[in-house]
């Protein structure tokens, strides 16, 4: 599936200031596969790593987070060579390592020649904030979101309607009645399947909405075992409160988060670390009223 994320990376690849680049955004949005098939297609090879699946890989960077240390290393561990320039080396869930974090920093000072790309979820919450200083100004940060209706209409094989809605806004003409009709036909589909990639590659296969509907509760169910799995104790079941309160917030004509619906008398100081850590940062564009309502 295309993805706009695609001419970002090609114009990071390119830049001769690139700094080491941390691809943030909501779980299972796309951001492994965006960057692996990224790899595939611009470098010789691709150097991964996932700190989730291996966990020993953090005794690496508790040793040392020098470039010069850690690629040997990392070579060793991906069994290929990572070669300036032609390897793309991608740190995935990095937010469970937070030295893979600040190494991110000196490979920026002292191995720009070596193109670094990590992705993460959650950061805000997932690192310890108070031990953990951010490398501000070391690296590029961008932010993932579920697919948006152009790449949806693209995944269902519409390029040529996506060409004329493009023309037709360009020219400031009307949109003819057939490409109109069909438009709106999967507007509608989108607002039920959303943005999430493996939704829309579910739908684009079985144009089956249950099957969509299961996918979309299994990823919400995801996001609540990480309020428990990253949040401190005493902010879960504050974080859970606000997650709870989304549609209803949603709903309303006044556009800013208030606190007074999620609990009676509810201010914000009471819930500033887990609504700013998940809540928002972490809501992704692209989720249905459908996916938010009902039993979520």
């Amino acid at each position: 599936m295309q993805r706009k994320m695609m001419m970002f990376l090609k114009s990071w690849k390119s830049n001769p200031y690139r700094k080491p680049l941390i691809l943030q955004g909501a779980r299972q949005v796309g951001k492994t596969y965006t960057l692996l098939e990224f790899g595939r297609i611009h470098y010789e090879n691709v150097a991964y790593f996932n700190f989730e699946t291996h966990p020993k890989l953090a005794e690496t960077f508790a040793e040392n987070i020098q470039p010069d240390y850690l690629i040997p290393i990392l070579s060793h561990l991906a069994n290929q060579s990572i070669i300036k320039e032609k390897t793309l080396i991608i740190f995935d869930e990095i937010q469970l390592c937070e030295r893979a974090l600040t190494s991110l920093k000196y490979f920026f000072e002292s191995a720009p020649e070596y193109h670094v790309a990590a992705a993460g979820s959650l950061l805000g919450v997932a690192v310890n904030r108070a031990e953990f200083s951010f490398p501000v100004g070391k690296v590029d940060i961008q932010t993932m979101y579920p697919m948006d209706l152009e790449e949806f209409m693209l995944a269902m094989e519409e390029s040529e309607l996506v060409l004329q809605i493009k023309q037709s806004f360009n020219t400031n003409r009307p949109l003819p009645a057939v490409y109109h009709d069909a438009a709106m036909q999967l507007y509608r589909q989108y607002l039920i399947v959303g943005g999430m990639p493996e939704c829309v590659m579910q739908f684009t296969q079985t144009q089956d909405y249950l099957l969509v509907r299961h996918t979309q509760d299994m990823i919400l169910t995801g996001y609540l075992n990480d309020m428990s799995k990253y949040n401190h104790s005493n902010e879960i079941k504050k974080t859970r409160l606000v997650y709870d309160n989304i549609t209803v917030q949603l709903s309303k004509k006044n556009t800013r988060f208030q606190y007074k619906l999620v609990k009676k008398g509810g201010r914000a100081a009471e819930f500033e670390n887990p609504s700013n850590g998940f809540a928002f940062r972490e809501l992704p564009r692209g989720f249905t009223e459908q996916s938010r309502s009902g039993n979520h």
